[in-house]
């Protein structure tokens, strides 16, 4: 499903109309990216949980010539699935 697809079912579930969705779908993300980057966590009980894995810094390999690569610590975002998406 794309995201125009997922607004018109939004708007089709609640009797918004197809703009109002995309604000609320917008402000949906925008709202799970600005706790995520302050280090926040979000939790939906049963549906699921979005946070922050933070990886080490580690040595890799580059596969075309075998050298060895450091590849940087990083940040990124993870969402874990809830007893409801379980299984599907």
């Amino acid at each position: 499903m794309t995201k125009p697809e997922f607004v018109s079912a939004v708007a089709a579930k609640t009797g918004l109309t197809k703009l109002d969705a995309a604000q609320a779908v917008d402000a949906f993300i925008g709202t799970v990216v600005e706790v995520l980057k302050d280090g926040g966590k979000i939790t939906f009980p049963g549906f699921g949980a979005f946070s922050v894995q933070e990886r080490a810094a580690r040595v890799g390999r580059n596969p075309a010539t075998g050298a060895a690569l450091k590849i940087a610590a990083s940040k990124n975002g993870k969402f874990s699935a809830g007893k409801h998406l379980k299984g599907l």
